[in-house]
């Protein structure tokens, strides 16, 4: 089946065929040329310290750079390059903000790197329909700002500031994914060159409602297709009402199994908690040295509730009964905008906390998914793993879906301990299985980008 669906990918998207031709050479003057002839001298690049930035992400992985960058002005732009790359086969590289984990901006066959992030205009906002339009260099802050008045907000939120077109890309998800959805339910149309310059609307030309039963869904299709399948240039999202009241709250257990345990009985409460996020006793103690926080260093709970005022004290209530029972403690709240704004900022700032533990390291993060009543064992035997090994890490996660990473933190120069980095990383993708798991964790990116010979995602 999975042999079939490839083929069937292959040839309603031949892009991942001129991908996957061998290694890319440099490009000819006259290719150069010709990308400057579609968007001017001035948003061509060449030079060895743009690819070189253009040629990695935030990831563990040591990528390789792309052998031009372009920023296109406009979607015509945009669908002008894609067609000249498709005719020479050359792989193209879409790029936001380059705050990506996995590799996904590495040019593993060389190519053309198009950085999207001049296009970044929000054209058209829908208040009574609960949508809106942006083009791919509009980042999540940034459409929060501007919806500032609105009393709407976009709530999906991966911690860093991502382009908002990158997250569709990656599928993003976040804090609030437990509440809202990740970016696949947000998601109601998109704009996407395809192969060969031709233009697609996924679910029709201006359509921004959320409920089609009409045709494929296309749109999904290509929510979390990392560049394999075209270029989004345009992205219709959904919107949320901003809540009348919030309050966030901490909560310390004696061990990652009563705090697990905490999270599964709060869902099936159908207590409607808008965040729910865990940390070990290592992610804690690092938050608390690199983000000035003072919780107690233990299995660890991050909650916030939305609603309104009766509501949230019915939620708090039920919320604390339910901790208490689980041998929770140090209960703290914090209700005003400055506390939750500090505390969550340390939860997002999570990665650069773990890899303060060993100034020099790179991380390396797994993301793994499991039925959220497999959360609880496959918790444990993670941490006992980590203790076994001998690695430093940290364990943190979007308990409230089934998601957690581990944050492992190594020497670049080491060739043993990155040795026994992939070993626990397979390791707990092969546990993650045996629980009829999700491994998120692109492996499929590690390899390929080992071995550019082995098949795997390629980015476009």
């Amino acid at each position: 089946m999975a042999c079939l669906l490839r083929a069937a990918t292959w040839r309603l998207f031949p892009w991942r065929g001129y991908c996957s031709r061998g290694t890319q050479g440099e490009l000819s003057k006259g290719f150069v040329e010709a990308l400057k002839a579609v968007v001017g001298s001035p948003h061509v690049s060449t030079a060895a310290a743009v690819r070189e930035q253009h040629g990695r992400d935030e990831s563990f992985h040591r990528c390789q750079p792309p052998d031009a960058v372009v920023w296109p002005q406009n979607v015509e732009q945009v669908s002008q390059l894609a067609a000249l790359c498709y005719d020479q086969g050359v792989p193209i590289i879409p790029f936001g903000t380059g705050t990506g984990l996995e590799g996904g901006v590495c040019a593993v066959q060389g190519g053309v790197c198009v950085n999207l992030t001049h296009m970044d205009r929000i054209l058209q906002l829908n208040l009574e329909d609960f949508s809106v339009l942006v083009e791919p260099g509009v980042t999540r802050k940034a459409l929060n700002t501007h919806l500032r008045d609105s009393g709407l907000w976009f709530p999906v939120d991966p911690g860093a500031d991502a382009s908002l077109c990158g997250m569709v890309a990656t599928g993003a998800s976040g804090t609030n994914a437990v509440r809202y959805g990740t970016m696949r339910d947000n998601v109601l149309n998109l704009e996407v060159v395809l192969p060969g310059g031709r233009l697609l609307h996924t679910a029709g030309p201006g359509r921004h409602f959320r409920k089609s039963a009409a045709g494929y869904n296309l749109t999904g299709l290509f929510v979390g297709s990392e560049g394999t399948l075209g270029l989004i240039t345009a992205a219709t999202l959904r919107l949320h009402p901003v809540p009348e009241a919030t309050v966030a709250a901490t909560c310390a257990f004696p061990s990652i199994q009563a705090a697990v345990d905490s999270t599964v009985h709060i869902l099936q409460a159908a207590v409607p908690v808008a965040r729910i996020e865990f940390l070990d006793d290592a992610m804690i103690d690092a938050c608390n040295r690199h983000s000035k926080l003072n919780c107690c260093v233990a299995p660890t709970l991050f909650l916030e509730f939305h609603g309104s005022e009766q509501a949230l004290a019915e939620q708090v209530q039920r919320t604390e009964e339910i901790t208490r029972h689980n041998g929770g403690s140090h209960f703290s709240w914090a209700k005003e905008a400055e506390e939750r704004s500090r505390l969550w900022a340390a939860r997002h700032n999570a990665w650069y906390a773990a890899l303060a533990l060993r100034p020099g390291c790179k991380g390396y993060s797994t993301d793994v998914c499991v039925p959220i009543s497999r959360l609880p064992e496959i918790l444990v035997q993670t941490k006992e793993n980590l203790k076994a090994s001998g690695l430093t890490g940290t364990i943190v996660g979007h308990v409230g879906d089934g998601n957690f990473h581990c944050i492992l933190l190594a020497d670049p120069e080491d060739p043993e301990e990155l040795l026994k980095v992939m070993a626990f990383s397979k390791q707990l993708a092969r546990k993650a299985e045996l629980r009829r798991a999700v491994w998120m964790e692109d492996d499929r990116h590690q390899l390929h980008l080992e071995n550019p010979d082995n098949p795997g995602p390629t980015p476009i």
